[in-house]
């Protein structure tokens, strides 16, 4: 009886976008993304370039998980040994209950994006709250004086704001065109212990607020496909933004959104989007699984690549079966 190893070969990209190769066998330690949908997700991109750049016998997989499968997908995910996982839109806050700890800082956001498998069961934590704050730190401002104003008051205000609280930032104003939806945003944080103290202010406010402040974030959805002509905030506002405020958009494509050209050409302001925030917080959580460090120039000229091609996607996937030598 002759045994032969089998082996899959993955391979990502095309020409426009670079390629390379993935081996898969039986030894292949797999680790991935849930959510619904996930196949637009762009971190299967940057994990495995980072992977394939460390020689290590890991694939990163988008795992498409339907919101009533989430309890049974737990199940199978300890049944074959998968390391750990990213999760996504509908789970973040839905797997709390099912993982046996969570890190503070999950708990102050309400959600999980990043779970690993430990000797007592499965552990998340948060790791946008960090991944917010990594181009903000080289920066070397006294955030202690500064009171971010951020836009928007849903799930990524909330990683945003536990960010500002790592920084030192005594107060954040956020800003929301729905009274009562700031009231309760405010009130959701009584029991966190989070130390900094949350003004809600309205849309109108905003002249007035920006001609204080250091840092602007936008979290709401105005400025993707299909409002990319739009900005949060129009240029007649922006003009009240002291020069050498920085200007912090989470959207990542386009690049640069229509908020982040505006302040580009409004007067001398950082701007940063969020590809680097999505860089950042996948690179923490592969170095959580992977406990080492991890190439993060690899990965940001992986996701370049990519998001520079007319899809913003991997073009295709290739498999090979062929016996190892």
């Amino acid at each position: 009886m002759v045994l032969v190893n089998w082996a899959i070969v993955l391979l990502l990209g095309d020409d426009g976008c670079g390629k390379f190769e993935v081996m898969i066998t039986g030894k292949t330690k797999l680790l991935g993304v849930i959510g619904d949908p996930v196949e637009h997700s762009l971190s299967p991109v940057m994990q495995n370039a980072a992977l394939n750049e460390l020689g290590l016998d890991y694939v990163y997989v988008p795992l498409p998980v339907k919101k009533g499968d989430l309890n049974r997908a737990l199940a199978g995910f300890t049944a074959i040994d998968l390391v750990g996982f990213n999760a996504t839109i509908p789970h973040k806050q839905a797997i709390i209950p099912l993982l046996d700890r969570i890190t503070p800082e999950a708990q102050k956001v309400g959600a999980v994006n990043t779970v690993w498998r430990t000797e007592k069961g499965w552990e998340g934590t948060n790791t946008d709250v960090d991944g917010f704050i990594a181009p903000l730190i080289p920066l070397d401002r006294d955030w202690s004086q500064v009171m971010p104003v951020i836009l928007g008051n849903g799930g990524a205000a909330r990683a945003v704001i536990v960010g500002c609280e790592k920084l030192g930032c005594s107060k954040v104003a956020v800003v929301g065109r729905n009274r009562e939806k700031l009231e309760q945003f405010q009130r959701s944080w009584e029991e966190t212990g989070l130390k900094t103290e949350i003004c809600p202010y309205s849309w109108q406010d905003l002249p007035n607020l920006l001609s204080q402040t250091q840092l602007l974030v936008n979290t709401t959805p105005i400025g993707m496909s299909p409002q990319i002509e739009s900005s949060p905030v129009e240029a007649t506002a922006l003009k009240h933004l002291p020069n050498g405020a920085i200007v912090y958009d989470l959207i990542y494509t386009p690049r640069p959104t229509r908020f982040l050209q505006l302040a580009q050409q409004l007067g001398e302001y950082t701007t940063i989007d969020g590809l680097e925030m999505l860089i950042q917080q996948g690179a923490i959580a592969l170095e959580t699984w992977l406990e080492q460090p991890i190439p993060i120039e690899v990965m940001r000229e992986a996701l370049h690549s990519v998001i520079t091609c007319q899809e913003s996607t991997i073009s295709y996937f290739t498999l090979q079966i062929f016996p190892k030598s």
